[in-house]
Formats: structure tokens, sequence, C-alpha cells
């Protein structure tokens, strides 16, 4: 899946998003076909919604018309419950209003003096926290170096992440996830290993050698950010994998553990790396290298000179293109980018401190109490984060007026579109109902928490805003529910969705491309 996600990804950014007319995706102005009576709904939401796992969960529901606010349903609206990757609503529609959709990020190569061919003193490679800079785009801007003449550097290789602070994640996440690419470490410079912009994550891939002989590991792209300790070997073909890869918290060493069958495919995985701006000087540094450009000094974190002259930049895809692979992924490392950039343009400081009160004040100016809103982090790993339902849909009913609101509305996954960057997170879900290719909603996950908001069309043409918040239920992640309520919105019938298959297998799926999905 991750590698259909990077050549579908590739082309989409290439061509680009059209931008449709607000009126596009707006309820119509003429007169809409009067709703299904409001009883037949509450009867058969409160149907869905007696299931027993739900027993002695925390339930928040609100389903009400996209144009007018009118509610149709409504269960623990008012209940401030942990959103999970609901808080991706918040940061994204936040990001878009305050950064702008026209939002691009910025890595420079700056120098303090040029003679000739040769940089005397430090090269400077300054970023502004740009997640799409792969080791590919890493190699431009050295190819662009050494195509003005330069072939040494007389000093350091000075990192230079000063946009942001040092604080690579918020300290209330769960440290046992903090090796996952899930949680990758925040910086303004940074590198991803992948089209899905994991950026802060290295891959690790594992292949086995011959029977008793030590696997394969290699790391792309190649790095001495991070050291293998590789204790694994390769067992007998058809044998089962007991293979661990793992980099405790602290460590700069991934070790690889166990055993993998002789003639198994290659294991690739992701963990993350503990300090990510020197991760991409290194990765910078081998692509100087590679077009004959010599750094005579080590590498190191600093900031870049006022009057240093600049050599080469790259900037990245606009905010607006940037929201498909976010949302679509649920990629928690650009939400917390995106709140960093946030407290940068407006407080002058790239901390979580400064942009997560702009995000708060911006979301209660749509209308959402401040008495219910706790923002701890922009992607919603978090738990010490709070929503309500009905401040959900208050937020999906506003942005609907915005001038990037199409943008944005395209960027939400689409239930059952196998096309993971147009289902994202949706794409085995509520395949074959009135909902697929209906629902564009956000998904959310945690350890006994799911979400599901966003939009449905019921039969008649009238667009519905939904939430629905389940915190504290029995057993795993009840999905089912949520589809069966969006597909119950989208005009399928009790006995439709009460029959839905169970979704195990593609919530499996759903976090392994992201946690807090």
């Amino acid at each position: 899946m991750r590698r259909r996600i990077a050549g579908v990804l590739g082309v989409l950014l290439a061509v680009g998003l059209a931008t449709a007319p607000a009126a596009a995706l707006a309820e119509p102005r003429q007169a809409v076909p009067a709703p299904a009576p409001a009883g037949d709904l509450r009867a058969d939401l409160d149907a869905i919604l007696a299931d027993p796992r739900l027993a002695d969960a925390d339930v928040g529901v609100l389903v009400s018309d996209a144009r007018t606010g009118a509610v149709r349903y409504a269960r623990g609206a008012d209940t401030a419950l942990l959103p999970a990757s609901n808080q991706k609503i918040n940061t994204s529609t936040a990001a878009l209003s305050l950064l702008g959709p026209g939002y691009r990020f910025r890595t420079s190569v700056l120098a303090a003096k040029v003679n000739g061919s040769t940089i005397t003193g430090n090269l400077y490679l300054k970023g502004t926290g740009d997640p799409t800079m792969r080791a590919a785009e890493y190699d431009a801007l050295a190819a662009r170096v050494a195509a003005r003449g330069v072939t040494r550097v007389t000093g350091d290789l000075v990192a230079d992440d000063t946009w942001f602070d040092a604080v690579r994640t918020p300290a209330h996440w769960d440290p046992t996830d903090l090796q996952y690419a899930y949680a990758g470490p925040i910086s303004a410079l940074t590198v991803s290993p992948n089209d899905a912009y994991d950026a802060g994550s290295v891959k690790v891939s594992v292949t086995p050698g011959a029977r008793g002989e030590p696997v394969g590991v290699a790391l792309t792209p190649p790095t001495d950010a991070v050291k293998v300790d590789n204790r694994a070997v390769t067992g007998p073909a058809g044998s089962a994998s007991t293979l661990s890869v793992e980099r405790a918290n602290g460590s700069d060493t991934i070790v690889v553990r166990g055993s993998y069958p002789e003639g198994g495919t290659r294991y690739e995985t992701l963990r993350t790396v503990p300090e990510p701006t020197l991760y991409a000087a290194d990765v910078f540094r081998d692509a100087l290298a590679d077009h004959g450009v010599t750094v005579d000094g080590t590498v190191r974190r600093g900031a870049t000179p006022a009057r240093a002259v600049r050599l080469a930049d790259r900037v990245s895809m606009p905010l607006s293109q940037l929201t498909t692979p976010f949302l679509k992924l649920s990629n928690n490392v650009i939400a917390e980018i995106l709140v960093k950039s946030i407290g940068r343009k407006a407080r002058g400081k790239g901390t979580w401190e400064a942009g997560l009160p702009v995000i708060e004040r911006y979301v209660r100016s749509l209308g959402v109490p401040a008495g219910r809103l706790e923002m701890a982090d922009g992607s919603g790993l978090s738990r010490l984060n709070r929503s309500a339902p009905r401040d959900i849909t208050t937020v999906l009913r506003r942005v609907q007026t915005r001038t990037w609101y199409p943008a944005w509305y395209r960027a939400l996954p689409v239930a059952g579109d196998p096309d993971p960057l147009v289902g994202g997170t949706l794409a085995s879900r509520m395949r074959g109902t009135p909902a697929a290719g209906n629902v564009h909603a956000k998904t959310g996950t945690l350890t006994g928490v799911t979400a599901l908001s966003g939009y449905v069309r019921e039969p008649s043409g009238r667009r519905l805003v939904f939430s629905v918040m389940f915190n504290g239920y029995a057993g795993g992640a009840p999905k089912d529910i949520e589809d069966k309520i969006a597909v119950r919105l989208a005009g399928g019938s009790v006995r439709s969705v009460m029959v839905q298959a169970d979704h195990g297998a593609d919530i499996r799926l759903e976090c392994s491309w992201t946690g807090s999905c």
C-alpha cells in the first residue's frame, strides 16, 4: 500500500489540485426537497447506537443540516471527548485560514563567503519545517550548489533549525509511541523517507541471507544519523518470522533481533530518527559529496549569519496541495509542523506554546465555546485534547464559505474509494453502500477512542454535517457502528446498515498508515 501511495502521490502533486468554485460544493439556493421525517432518523440511529459495545462508553453524536444548522439528531453532542485525529479538522482549517492556502515552506543553502570554487568558512542549510524534503530534494539543492562551481567548503556544514524551537515531541505524548513514524520528531529541518511525507523517520529494510547467516539491513535514505545493531539471523525457509526492529527512547541505535526465513520477501518498516536536524544535514552532506563538493569540517547545528550569501533555495508545494496527503493519510507530523508554523507567523515563535492558542482562538471565532475546547497538540495524538461533536460540526458548517474550502473538502477521505489519495483512511470502508463516494470525513483512532466527522448527502440532495465520537467502548474500535450511521445518513435502510461486515481488517490497514488516524 505504501508503494501505491508513493506512485499516486507523485502523479497527483505533479498535476496539482484544480480549484473548483465554492458554489460547486455549496448547498444549492433553489428549493430543496423536505428531509425524511426526523422521527425515522432518530429511531434508526438510536437502534444503531444500542450496540452493547457502547453500553459503558461515552457516546457523542450530532447530525445537522449543513446550510441551516438545524439539528437532525443529537446524543451527548455537548460532551467534551477525546477527538483523536478529528483534531486535524481544527488544525487544517486554521492553517489554511491563518497561513493561507498559498503558504510554502522554504529550504535554503547559504554561505558566509564564496571565493571562486571555495566556500571559505561554513556552509549553512536553513529550514522552515518543510515535511516534503526527501533525499531527492536535498540532492537537487546540492546539484545547484555544485552548478555554481563550488567544489570545497573549508568550514563546517551548519544545520539551521532555528525557525522552530528544539522541542521535538510534546511531553504528554505516550513515550511508547516515539519510535514510530506516526509520532515523528518535529524540526524546522527534516527528511521524509517516502512520498507519504513521514518526516523525521528512516525506512529500515530487512532481507534474508543464507540459512544461519545474518540478515541484511539497509536504511533509506542512507544515513549515519542512526546506527544499526543487527542481531537477527536467517531461519529455515518457511519458518515463522520472529523479527523485531526497535529503537529505544533516547537511543540513536536501531536494534534488529530475531529470525527471518530464508527466501522471504523484503521486510520494510519505518523508525524515527531522534535528531531530525542532523539527519537532514547528513543526507545533504552525502548529496554534496555525490556532486563533487567536499566539506572539510563537521556537521553541527547552529544559526545562519544575517549577511550570508544565498546559493540555492527549494520551495514546497502550496499548503492547499499539501493538505491532501496531510488529511487523506492523517499525517501527524505535518499537523505539528503546521502548529509551529502558525506560532512562528502569528507570534514570532515556532513552538507549540505559541501556535496552539492561536488555533484555539481561530476555532472560537467560528462559534465554538472555549470551555469545551482543549488543544494539547495539532494531530490528536495527545490524550489531553478535548472537543465536542457539536463543536466539530460547527467548524464543518462555518468553513464552507471560505475561499479555500473546495480544496480542503477534496482533501478529506472519501468513503469506499480504493485510491489511497482519494479514499485515504476511508478507502476500505462503506464500499458497496450509499455512503461510498458520498461521505467525505475525517477519521480518528486511539486506543479506546474512535471518531468520524464530515459531510454526507442524503437522497434528497441535501447536505448534512455529522460528528460521531466514542470513548471508552468495550473491545476493539467499533468502526462498523460509525459506518452504519454514515450509511443511514446517506440513505441506506436500517436493515442494510445493520448487516455491514466487520471492519477489523480495514482498521488495521487504516492505522498502519499513521497513528491517531
